[in-house]
């Protein structure tokens, strides 16, 4: 942490100096190289001004809000090619690149789009990218997507974008999954630096504040080249950190009230820039109460409550940025068992009968409260960061560093409230460095070197993994070439990961052992986007990635609560290594949007779990403490996944402000032999087609702007080829949920006032178990027949954000 703010320091008040040196020679050297580009932002058609408009430069992380008349200031611009993205509500967004050398005027004409399939993402390449240069499928969600849908938590209002879904534990609990694999085969990022926390456990989600983020970027498909291990399937991108325009102090004031669940969610958030000085502060606070369904009532100890906070500080002058960020998150979620009484089916709760622990029937009183019970997590991550950028020339270094502590509790003892039964305690240091050089005759291209130090502890009572130690370490290069319509882009990367596994002793006997393993590995990509026309575009990528082996895969010895496993690691694991054919084609025009997607993935060596026989034959079981366990050990074998994700958006004219868009996604995942009778792969889900009906109206509306009204139906189809192996997994049946929404933003005087959005989910109130939900794999309820815990049924959303803007004074 030490290294990090020094870090930040030194840029910051060493760079503060030569900033006040290069704006003295700007105002007395017309040919300095801190640029200024200025122009206007106006309607396309009638060429008037459109005031609010937004125009941002990427790579200085600087940008303008357009005044009354349109026009708009940026200072400050290094020289070279920079990336400019130019947005404004109801609008299709202009993307494209500006030469700096000096002062530069240009205007933007935006026309009221009909779909915006335009976008700039920075996740799997080296720098800003339009999006239909990439050659891999990436799709960005920004604030007002995330704002228009009700969802339980940040991985659920991701979990209806083509390809991705989510394994989950109840309303607060989910993990990503990328066309068929999740876990330590997806590598989440926020703010620049990848995130760290007990990515193998089943039983939390991911440690980012959800009313925080501004922009996700999902990337489906191998990623190692810029990310190195477990970015087999992809990226998810978290960015929360934009900073204002120019001279400007920007803040929200959030509220989110849900009824199933009674959830109730606050978030304010402020942050200034003056002069290039930049500085944030957020905070959120989330409470739930149990969530219901038809079938099994209210669920008890569903509920959970969340306190997040953070702030970042930071320069933006025309030698680049330097910026500090700080972050804290901090979670208790209930653990939900599904434990019922045989004769009337109703949910138990632990409690402490005079020293004894019993179980009583919970009560409408235990439903309502949002203070977990027994067993409960406490999930705590802290995160510190900075994020540098210097321009040398034309060309650019970054720098980022980051110090991660993450801690999970779980408390399941009523006799002994304070006692932790577990007790993780993940610290880890993140490097990123890289070098672009200035682009020459359409080539741009970077190298770098990335990785992270890792050490984890056991504090609690019971050890499900050894203590250990890892480093790991990659370089990799980069490059994209521009030939007209084509773009060309492909790296190589060479990786190592070291572990050093601590033994540990249980009584009298050895529970780890110790060892130290050694994982190399080389990554390398090659793809190609070509925009035939105007209105469309073809992509194809080849991409060659790998993940090492987990430290529970290696070296797990304990029961794997919530299952009916006692896990086994495996020292002699060798990486997975994947090969991924993505081909992809976008079509637009006045009357239609359609892409499609599909994609290959062979994994060599994946790895999985098998039960164990018993010496004398039969299956081999392990007692722990009162329970019975099935033997497990992770093995491996090659694998095969297959898919396609499309988008169909019907938009007639003259009647744009229609939209009929159908979403479909598919994956099949198998095993090149047999386990136990299954070649089928786990956690594959099932496919789903999403059909929508929405109006957009009132794009330039005076009194009220932005409105939308949908409605929408989520179809799941049945899953009928689990793994079914082992007892793992059962076959689940199809369903529709209707969803509807509407919403839209009240103004005075230009401004806006308030945004308002309202949604219903599963409005007919079905009960349904998700594929992927490993509660419904819960205790059978004896009165009514049915196994597990169901899915949230019919809730109703309201969320309110009221924007706060104030225009500084320059001198």
């Amino acid at each position: 942490m030490k290294l990090i703010i020094n870090v930040f320091l030194f840029s910051f008040l060493y760079k503060a100096g030569i900033a006040q040196s290069a704006v003295f020679s700007e105002r007395t050297n017309s040919s300095s190289a801190n640029g200024v580009l200025s122009g206007k932002v106006m309607d396309a058609r009638s060429k008037e001004p459109l005031p609010g408009a937004t125009v941002y430069v990427h790579e200085a992380k600087a940008g303008a809000v357009a005044d009354n008349n349109g026009a708009y200031r940026i200072q400050n611009l290094p020289a070279g090619k920079l990336l400019v993205e130019v947005t404004y509500a109801g609008y299709g967004s202009y993307i494209g690149t500006v030469t700096m050398n000096g002062d530069i005027q240009m205007d933007f004409l935006l026309s009221p789009e009909v779909v915006e399939n335009q976008g700039v993402t920075v996740t799997g390449v080296s720098g800003a990218t339009q999006i239909k240069k990439a050659p891999v499928p990436v799709t960005i969600l920004k604030k007002e997507n995330l704002l228009k849908d009700a969802s339980s938590n940040l991985i659920d209002a991701l979990s209806k974008t083509p390809g991705v879904s989510q394994v989950s534990t109840g309303p607060a609990i989910s993990k990503p999954s990328i066309r068929g694999l999740g876990y330590n085969r997806v590598v989440v990022i926020n703010d620049g630096v990848r995130q760290e926390g007990q990515q193998w456990g089943d039983e939390h989600g991911i440690e980012v504040d959800e009313y925080g983020v501004s922009k996700a970027e999902i990337l489906k498909g191998p990623a190692s080249i810029m990310y190195g291990s477990d970015a087999l399937a992809g990226v998810i991108n978290f960015i929360s950190v934009v900073p204002p325009p120019q001279d400007m102090i920007r803040g929200n004031l959030f509220m989110n009230y849900q009824a199933n669940n009674r959830l109730r969610g606050f978030h304010g958030d402020v942050g200034g820039n003056h002069a290039g000085f930049i500085w944030g502060l957020n905070g959120t606070y989330k409470a739930a109460a149990d969530y219901k369904n038809k079938y099994d009532g209210y669920v008890f100890n569903s509920k959970f409550n969340e306190k997040d906070l953070s702030g970042h500080i930071g320069l933006n002058k025309s030698w680049g940025f330097t910026h500090l960020l700080v972050s804290s998150f901090d979670q208790m979620p209930g653990l939900i068992e599904g434990d019922r009484d045989d004769a009337t089916g109703k949910f138990l709760k632990r409690v402490n009968n005079g020293g004894v622990e019993a179980e009583e029937i919970a009560t409408n009183a235990d439903f309502r409260s949002t203070a977990p019970f027994f067993p409960r997590q406490r999930i705590r991550h802290f995160k510190i960061t900075t994020d540098n950028s210097f321009n040398i020339g034309k060309s650019r270094l970054t720098l980022n560093i980051g110090y991660q502590r993450n801690r999970r509790e779980e408390l399941g003892n009523v006799l002994d409230p304070e006692e932790r039964e577990l007790y993780f305690d993940l610290n880890t240091v993140n490097y990123n460095v890289q070098y672009h050089f200035a682009e020459k005759n359409n080539w741009k291209t970077s190298v770098g070197i990335n990785g992270m130090q890792q050490t984890n502890k056991n504090k609690g009572v019971e050890q499900l993994i050894p203590e250990y130690s890892l480093f790991d370490i990659g370089g990799f290069i980069y490059t994209r070439k521009t030939i007209d319509k084509l773009t060309l882009s492909g790296g190589l990367r060479l990786d190592n990961r070291s572990v050093d596994s601590k033994e540990l002793t249980d009584g009298t006997g050895i529970k780890f052992l110790g060892f130290k393993k050694d994982f190399s590995n080389v990554s390398a990509s090659a793809g190609v986007s070509y925009e035939v026309s105007g209105q469309v575009v073809m992509k194809l990528n080849l991409a060659r990635g790998f993940r090492a082996p987990s430290i529970p895969e290696l070296a797990s010895n304990g029961a794997h609560e919530g299952t009916n496993r006692y896990e086994y690691g495996e020292q002699e694991l060798r990486s997975e290594n994947s090969f991924q054919v993505d081909a992809g084609m976008e079509w637009n025009n006045e009357h239609v949007s359609f892409s499609a997607s599909l994609f290959y993935n062979a994994v060599k060596d994946f790895i999985y779990y098998s039960k164990l026989s018993a010496a004398g034959g039969g299956d081999s079981v392990i007692t722990d403490g009162a329970n019975d366990f099935f033997a497990f050990r992770f093995r491996q074998g090659n694998a095969g996944l297959y898919g396609a994700e499309m988008n169909l958006d019907i938009h007639p004219h003259p009647l744009h402000w229609l939209h009929i868009e159908n979403t479909f996604s598919y994956v099949r995942g198998k095993l090149s032999e047999q386990q136990d009778g299954s070649r089928n792969l786990p956690f594959i889900p099932a496919a789903r087609l999403i059909n929508e009906l929405r109006a957009d109206l009132l794009k330039k509306g005076k009194a009220v702007r932005n409105v939308y009204a949908k409605i929408e139906l989520d179809n799941t189809f049945a899953q009928n080829r689990p793994f079914t192996g082992y007892n793992t997994e059962t076959t689940s049946p199809g369903y529709s949920l209707l969803n509807i929404g509407v919403g839209g933003d009240v103004m005075s005087k230009g401004r806006t006032v308030f945004s308002l959005y309202l949604a219903a989910n599963n409005v007919t109130d079905v009960a349904y178990q998700s594929h992927l939900s490993r509660l419904k794999y819960t205790a059978e309820n004896l009165v009514t027949g049915r196994m597990g815990v169901f899915n949230m049924g019919r809730n109703f959303s309201v969320k309110l954000n009221i924007p706060l803007n104030f225009t500084l004074r320059t001198m």
